[in-house]
C-alpha cells in the first residue's frame, strides 16, 4: 500500500546529508513503520481498502475534517486520500481511532493539492 502525501521540503545543507549521526533515529523510525504495517495487514486482511469502511471518524473529528476538505477544496477521490493518510498517521502513532491531531497532520501533507492541483 502506498501513502499519498505531498509536502514542500526545504533544501538540505550538504554537511547535514553527509552526517552519520542519524542512524539510531532511522532504526527507531523503521520500527514504527513496521508496527504500523503490521496493524494495517491485520486490519485489511487482503481486502481492497475502502476509506469509508476503515477510516471512520469520531463525532468530534467530523468538523475538523470537513473544514480541511472545504479549505483545501478537495474532490471526492482526494477526500478519500486524506482519510487514508489520517488512518496511516493514526497507525504510526499506534492508535485505533483517528483523532484531531491526525487530521491536522494529514491536511498539512495534502495542502499542496490546493496550491498545485486544485
Amino acid at each position: 500500500m502506498a501513502i499519498d502525501i505531498h509536502i514542500d521540503m526545504p533544501a538540505v545543507k550538504y554537511r547535514e546529508l553527509r552526517d552519520d549521526a542519524g542512524d539510531d533515529a532511522s532504526d527507531t523510525i523503521r520500527a514504527r513503520l513496521v508496527k504500523a504495517r503490521e496493524r494495517q495487514v491485520a486490519r485489511y486482511q487482503g481486502e481492497r481498502i475502502h476509506a469509508s469502511a476503515y477510516c471512520t471518524l469520531t463525532p468530534d473529528c467530523e468538523q475538523p475534517q470537513e473544514s480541511a476538505v472545504s479549505y483545501l477544496g478537495l474532490s471526492a477521490p482526494r477526500h478519500d486520500r486524506i482519510l487514508t493518510v489520517d488512518r496511516t498517521i493514526a497507525d504510526l502513532k499506534g492508535t485505533d481511532t483517528i483523532g484531531n491531531f491526525h487530521i491536522s497532520e494529514a491536511s498539512h501533507y495534502r495542502s499542496l493539492d490546493r496550491n498545485y492541483w486544485a
